[in-house]
């Protein structure tokens, strides 16, 4: 299996083939649950890396990964295949 097939098959928690946004947010969202040491869902300055930058929200951080999932998803069918989760988001 190649590499994207191995990651997308990781991501696609219901084993269809693909991935859709809720399973890409989830799996994108685990470093931010980890950092998030209180459970509160908001990264604090002092949770952040190094200490620095504005609080974010999960809600936020889930925002930009539609976003980011809207721009890989090139033929606007809702789900990430294998060739549009390898090419880098327009």
């Amino acid at each position: 299996m190649s590499a994207t097939g191995d990651y997308l098959s990781r991501m696609d928690s219901d084993h269809d083939g693909r991935v859709a946004l809720v399973e890409y947010q989830d799996w994108m969202s685990y470093a931010f649950m980890r950092m998030d040491l209180d459970g509160d869902g908001v990264l604090t300055t002092a949770e952040l890396p190094g200490g620095r930058g504005n609080p974010v929200s999960l809600v936020e951080h889930r925002e930009k990964l539609a976003s980011t999932f809207g721009r890989q998803d090139r033929n606007r069918d809702g789900f990430l295949d294998a060739g549009e989760l390898a090419a880098p988001p327009q």
